[in-house]
């Protein structure tokens, strides 16, 4: 189902000016903390309405200030999960869950809970308290709130932003179970990178209220415009792939990639078969002129510089074509200077088997 945002509104003295369409799947607001991210969520949630601009869900006009048209948010059916899980502290998961059904329209077959449990993982929670969950855990509770509503669209704005490291790495799978099993077109606001890549499958970067790019996520996260409006140490390639073996004495994988070249990873809990995402910080790419010999790091992918920018603090940025797929590197500009770089020059991207995420 297709979504349409365009808005125009002013905050104080901010001034949010953006637009962007997806066609499904996860479609993830990047950018720094100010870009207009919320605010931007917040116009398609119905919380806040825009001086000008228009929401157009597939064939439902949702706002159209030329047109006098804004449905309000209950009438959007739209679910929306914060940075906090706020669940009512009264209530057991169970109750928190079907609260969520009381506001699936009538006469239309609700989202079967049992279904929803599973694919969240929360069914040893259904009798607990709030007070007795991880952050993690009530994350999870309040997707499945939202999901029990039966929405045409889940926005998420950046729900895991309040959890630490471990907590994240546990709802992460979820999250992807959730991309890949519910059908439902997802708005995920989020600054951290390694989540977009992991998550989206397409990108609108943000920055100062605008968009300054949009497009699949392995472009866009690839792009030379993100060293502007992100941490360049951020900056990385983002692949995708087919786990073709699992060598389990290793603990590595092989991920036959899109473009053809095959590449070692850490084994994780994949199994053969199994489509992937890697991403691979441009500063864990090494380039050789030559093919090197004697190293540690497993992949070594030929390929030809396509492009070369300055990046700042005495650093380059290349793009490195490797067959169908494109590895950014981040080396100084005095290891250009010496190995004689420029584009069209055939190369090696070194890749480091720890390094890929």
């Amino acid at each position: 189902m297709s979504l349409l945002v365009e808005a125009h509104h002013r905050l104080g003295t901010f001034t949010l000016d953006a637009a962007f369409t997806s066609d499904g799947g996860v479609t993830a607001l990047f950018g720094r903390s100010g870009s207009g991210k919320t605010s931007l969520i917040r116009i398609i949630a119905g919380l806040t309405r825009p001086a000008e601009g228009v929401v157009r869900l597939g064939g439902d006009v949702l706002v159209d200030t030329a047109r006098g048209i804004f449905v309000p948010p209950h009438r959007r059916r739209f679910g929306y999960v914060f940075q906090e899980a706020r669940l009512f502290p009264h209530l057991t998961v169970r109750q928190n869950l079907n609260y969520g059904r009381w506001f699936s329209p009538k006469g239309m077959r609700p989202e079967s809970p049992d279904r929803v449990v599973g694919l969240l993982g929360i069914a040893d929670l259904l009798d607990r308290q709030p007070a007795n969950l991880s952050g993690g855990e009530k994350q999870r509770v309040a997707i499945g709130r939202a999901l029990l509503a039966s929405p045409r669209l889940l926005l998420m704005d950046e729900p895991l932003a309040a959890l630490d490291e471990e907590r994240k790495a546990e709802i992460l799978p979820y999250l992807e179970r959730l991309r890949d099993e519910a059908g439902i077109p997802i708005v995920y606001v989020s600054h951290s990178i390694a989540e977009v890549a992991r998550l989206a499958d397409r990108v609108v970067l943000m920055a100062g209220g605008h968009v300054e790019a949009a497009g699949p996520a392995s472009d866009v996260l690839g792009g030379p415009r993100l060293a502007s409006f992100a941490d360049r140490r951020e900056a990385g390639s983002v692949l995708s792939g087919r786990v073709e073996a699992r060598d389990g004495v290793h603990g590595l994988a092989t991920v036959r990639l899109e473009g053809g070249a095959a590449i070692l990873v850490p084994a994780a809990a994949v199994s053969p078969g199994e489509a992937v995402r890697l991403r691979i910080p441009a500063r864990d790419v090494m380039v050789a002129t030559v093919r090197p010999e004697g190293l540690s790091a497993l992949n070594i992918l030929e390929g030809t510089v396509e492009t070369m920018e300055p990046d700042g603090e005495g650093m380059a940025s290349l793009r490195i074509a490797c067959g169908g797929d494109h590895v950014r590197a981040r080396i100084t500009a005095f290891s250009v200077e010496r190995l004689g770089l420029a584009p069209g020059l055939p190369v090696h991207a070194v890749i480091k088997t720890v390094a890929l995420e």
